[in-house]
């Protein structure tokens, strides 16, 4: 009698545990998807070609597009002079946007008005607890600077063509940026020339300890120097997913024109992981197109890239 009792107590207790097991399993792919989209869409903002042709009036750098794809996302370009309502609609259907690098206004451009829309709306969405990135690179973070501070408060460096190894502050050990960074690529990126600068104009140091709406806005994680101006070379803002790099982290990886790009291994890493982080923050946003017809007539697959390695910076472009 003792021997059926036993065996029924642990009968019961077996069934339990299987139960609780395939609850677990029911419900842990439920709960995984609530909270991180795997679908993540981010906007690449496009700006004014520099001489148009017929349907060449705007473009946008084919590198941004596999830096973004490199790391699990897709890609819609973000055309320049659209109406505010069909920047909103936009806005609401993709996770993140990406301002690249580039040679256009940061005052008065179709650029420009663009990454003023999606910068207001991704502050207010954020503000009520909506989760919406925004990534700077170069002409992006000079963007960014003037977008928060409401001025021009750039410097002229000799900096064109220079691949440099960033100078950390000490907020980066508490920077959401670099926090999943292995330390030897940390060490590589403090000691060797990772990361290939492309611009004219910086943020001089001191101009971000002097200015109020940067300093309380930006957390500086990286400083550079042309041997005679120390500027910011890598933000992240304190209360937004807002992030930025003077540095063009997406040409290691996929531009090849150039012979002062570095394409060590730890370079190309640098590529991958920066990608992963943005992306990453992208996952952290629901917004999604109102159809799949929608969605696909967005994408930037509609579009061929146009090979130009052979006469300009980029390997390759993408017209509109």
């Amino acid at each position: 009698m003792a021997t059926l009792r036993r065996a029924t107590v642990c009968f019961t207790f077996r069934n339990m545990i299987v139960m609780f097991l395939c609850v677990s399993l029911v419900c842990l792919p439920f709960y995984s998807s609530a909270k991180r989209n795997d679908r993540p869409i981010i906007g690449v903002l496009a700006q004014e070609v520099y001489s148009p042709k017929p349907n060449q009036t705007a473009y946008i750098a084919a590198s941004y597009v596999k830096f973004l794809e490199s790391a699990g996302a897709r890609v819609v370009p973000v055309m320049i002079n659209q109406t505010l309502e069909e920047y909103k609609t936009l806005f609401n259907s993709i996770n993140g946007i990406l301002y690249p690098g580039g040679g256009v206004s940061i005052i008065s451009s179709g650029y420009e008005r663009a990454a003023k829309i999606f910068y207001e709306l991704a502050i207010e969405a954020n503000n009520r607890g909506d989760y919406f990135p925004v990534w700077g690179t170069c002409l992006g973070f000079e963007q960014l600077t003037y977008l928060t501070s409401g001025k021009t408060v750039l410097s002229y460096t000799n900096t064109s063509g220079v691949p440099l190894p960033l100078d950390f502050t000490n907020e980066t050990k508490d920077s959401r940026m670099f926090k999943g960074f292995p330390p030897e690529l940390m060490k590589d990126l403090a000691s060797e020339p990772l990361t290939e600068n492309s611009h004219k104009w910086s943020l001089a140091l001191l101009t971000y300890n002097t200015n109020e709406e940067l300093k309380k806005f930006y957390k500086v994680l990286s400083t550079n120097t042309d041997g005679k101006t120390e500027f910011v070379s890598t933000v992240e803002a304190y209360d937004y997913p807002i992030y930025g790099t003077q540095w063009h982290p997406e040409k290691n990886a996929f531009e090849w024109t150039r012979p002062y790009i570095p394409h060590t291994p730890s370079a190309i890493k640098t590529t991958f992981y920066m990608a992963e982080f943005f992306v990453n923050e992208a996952r952290k946003n629901f917004h999604s197109f109102e159809s799949e017809e929608g969605e696909r007539k967005a994408l930037i697959y509609n579009y061929n890239p146009v090979y130009t390695g052979h006469q300009s910076g980029f390997e390759q472009i993408y017209f509109f």
